[in-house]
């Protein structure tokens, strides 16, 4: 079969124009939403890391407890419901993905209440359990609110949309990992060292009220127009358009280049994943303090990603995705050396300051460019369950492998650690070029460009 015709490259945007897609209401809501996404990841993740490491759980325990994340692995699974089934009073009141939205979010509060009250020295079962079910409410929302980034503005537009939501997602991550590390430290009481599950317990209650931020956008928010679907005529055709119509759509669309798409998906942000689970232990091991963790790594490196994310979007829409994406898979990789680095001269802040900036200036350069490439290769009649799809597929395999990073770490050091998930990009590199060859319009085929509902 032959292949799909090249894309021709869109035309270049003016400078002004580029820039005044940030202040369009579709753009500033997806801040606000963007913050709601990123609030629990780093509370089952890389925060969780932290408080686990300081209550005296070992590193290969905490390398294990990470595939809790896998939940947003397998999101794709449950995705056709988001994106068809109602869910009476929400949908009947708020529309499929504002609805969807707002259930996702409740289950978020209510796990990170949970996590609040129970003490990990107590026992890790409980923990884990209401930390699974704030991933499964954080992918669940991850689902409905790509679904409604992608259904909210023209495809042009979508770069735009991914540097917002970046911008939200990287100042939940401050608030998430500084905050709750700054509130930690100073609910704790005098006098008593160690680890104090109090101080944790009111750090978690104030991330759940944060959740009122997505809450309210919601409730705000118009729901997005869809596109016109056939109704189906029995059942055997609402579960074939529900469940196999959107995942065969994207072959029909990709043919033999479906493979490539989807193994450059699976691993692009592979170094960053499986280095990210070994981060906080890191900072610990080596003698920082919350207040020196929280200031450097959730300061310094979230302002760097804010600030790679707004040039991601923008060079994407100037010199087109692929590039950047290069660019993006490189510094991704090369930036896991500098920890390497980094792990020779133990606790220097001054150092710490450098490492984690430059790191987080290329994350949000590849991310930025990531997420507009995978929006690009959406049907946006099957918009929620084909982003989750490839959201999904993003993070299988390097949550996986992030799983044994505790158990290599004691059996190899931080040092080796560090390098090796610096190795792990290299075949990124070969992926991107090979994608950069046949990245065509077959994202369109068959596909209408979404109404720009943006200036509404």
């Amino acid at each position: 079969m032959s292949a799909p015709p090249a894309a021709e490259a869109p035309p270049s945007l003016p400078w002004r124009d580029a820039l005044k897609v940030y202040l369009e209401p579709a753009t500033l809501r997806m801040l606000a939403l963007g913050f709601s996404a990123g609030l629990p990841l780093l509370l089952v993740l890389g925060t969780l890391s932290f408080r686990l490491r300081e209550a005296g759980i070992d590193r290969t325990t905490i390398g294990f407890l990470s595939w809790v994340g896998l939940a947003y692995g397998f999101k794709w699974a449950w995705a056709p419901l988001v994106d068809r089934v109602p869910v009476p009073p929400f949908t009947t009141l708020l529309g499929r993905r504002r609805g969807w939205l707002l259930i996702a979010q409740f289950a978020v509060i209510a796990g990170l209440c949970g996590m609040a009250f129970n003490d990990p020295r107590d026992g890790l079962p409980p923990l884990v359990w209401c930390a699974v079910a704030v991933a499964f409410g954080s992918a669940t929302q991850d689902i409905a609110l790509d679904a409604f980034r992608i259904e909210s503005a023209a495809a042009r537009k979508q770069a735009a949309l991914a540097a917002a939501y970046q911008t939200g997602y990287r100042l939940a991550m401050i608030w998430a990992g500084a905050g709750v590390l700054w509130i930690a430290a100073w609910a704790e009481l005098p006098g008593l060292a160690g680890y104090q599950n109090g101080a944790w317990k009111f750090a978690y209650l104030v991330m759940a009220g944060s959740m009122a931020v997505g809450v309210i956008t919601v409730l705000l928010s118009p729901e997005p127009v869809r596109a016109a679907m056939p109704k189906p005529k029995n059942a055997g055709e609402w579960l074939e358009s529900v469940l196999i119509e959107p995942f065969a759509d994207f072959i029909r669309r990709y043919r033999w280049q479906a493979v490539l798409i989807l193994s450059l998906i699976a691993v692009y942000r592979i170094s960053d994943v499986v280095m990210g689970i070994m981060a906080n232990p890191f900072y610990v091991d080596m003698g920082f303090t919350k207040d020196e963790v929280a200031t450097v790594s959730k300061i310094y490196g979230v302002i760097m990603t804010l600030v790679g994310a707004f040039v991601g979007g923008v060079l994407s829409m100037r010199l087109g995705v692929m590039r950047v994406l290069m660019l993006g898979a490189v510094l991704s990789a090369a930036s896991n050396l500098l920890f390497a680095g980094l792990a020779t001269r133990g606790h220097d802040l001054t150092a710490l300051v450098l490492v984690v900036s430059a790191d987080n200036l290329a994350g949000g350069i590849a991310s930025a460019a990531f997420i507009a490439y995978l929006s690009s290769l959406t049907n946006v009649s099957y918009s929620a369950t084909q982003y989750a799809l490839f959201s999904s597929l993003m993070l299988l395999l390097p949550k996986f492998i992030a799983g044994y990073s505790g158990a290599f770490v004691d059996a190899f050091g931080y040092h080796a650690f560090f390098i090796g998930t610096a190795a792990l990009g290299v075949p990124v590199l070969l992926l991107v070029a090979l994608a950069s060859r046949t990245y065509t319009n077959g994202a369109a085929k068959g596909k209408e460009e979404a109404p720009d509902p943006a200036a509404t």
